[in-house]
């Protein structure tokens, strides 16, 4: 297969699972759906304990010392948080959310003022629209594009190392699309250029820089991915709205430290 099918084959599963998950939503029962979204979540924070073990991978431990590789993972998360939160990652994803629905989402004829329908019913139930899509967007953007297959599959894609990492991914991608989607709507289907932009643009960097990662470096990046990866579960269970988009800049400051943590040795 040609470089970039996997991310091709993902945004297909993507936009097919939404439909679907659309098509479905209103014969599904609220409870249903929200049963769906919260099995999700815990199935994302099983996918997560394992990236997060990659903290004890052995390389890492023989290339910083045996107690290193945690200090590294809490270090490139609170540098990273605080890189994000400076530019305000979060917020700027939400806004990111906000443009795709004025974009690609309609508002319903009728909804306008001066059509005979209640003005603060009409406000109410577009307002509502709009924070479902964005929320669906978001929340499916961060699924999507935050874990350790979405990084090491795309970096592998471009390295020409083969895109099976980003086939399983797109797998199961499609089904998470179809539960976000009987909830969210739309919303999740705009995720598809979230997807795009993020692993198009890390195949690329595959593809331009060659295989530049050591083992250690790459299992720090895995470790740091999964304790993204349980911020977006906490997400998908309601129990914490963490801001995930903001400590995405860890997974760049992951493999720099360890990189000094070697250079120090």
């Amino acid at each position: 297969m040609f470089v970039g099918s996997g991310t091709l084959l993902n945004v297909v599963t993507v936009l097919v699972g939404s439909g679907l998950g659309v098509a479905l939503g209103g014969r599904l029962p609220e409870r249903v759906r929200r049963v769906v979204v919260d099995g999700l979540g815990l199935v994302t924070l099983l996918v997560a304990a394992v990236a997060a073990a990659d903290v004890l991978d052995p390389a890492l431990a023989a290339a910083t010392g045996a107690g290193a590789p945690l200090l590294i993972v809490l270090g490139a998360v609170l540098l990273g948080g605080i890189v994000g939160a400076a530019l305000d990652l979060d917020g700027r994803l939400v806004a990111l959310g906000g443009w795709a629905e004025r974009r690609l989402a309609r508002r319903p004829r009728g909804a306008a003022t001066g059509d005979g329908a209640a003005p603060g019913a009409s406000d109410t139930e577009h307002s509502e629209h709009t924070d479902r899509f964005t929320a669906g967007f978001v929340a499916a953007s961060l699924v999507f594009c935050t874990g350790p297959l979405t990084v090491l599959g795309s970096l592998n894609d471009g390295l020409g190392n083969g895109a099976e990492q980003l086939y399983l991914k797109a797998t199961l991608d499609g089904f998470a699309a179809v539960a976000f989607a009987a909830t969210f709507g739309w919303g999740v289907a705009a995720s598809a250029v979230t997807v795009v932009v993020v692993q198009g643009g890390l195949t690329l960097i595959g593809l331009v820089v060659g295989d530049v990662l050591p083992a250690a470096h790459v299992a720090a990046l895995s470790a740091v991915g999964g304790v993204l990866l349980v911020g977006v579960a906490l997400r998908l269970l309601d129990v914490a709205q963490v801001a995930v988009a903001s400590l995405l800049p860890a997974l760049v400051v992951a493999p720099l430290l360890v990189e000094a943590v070697v250079r120090l040795r």
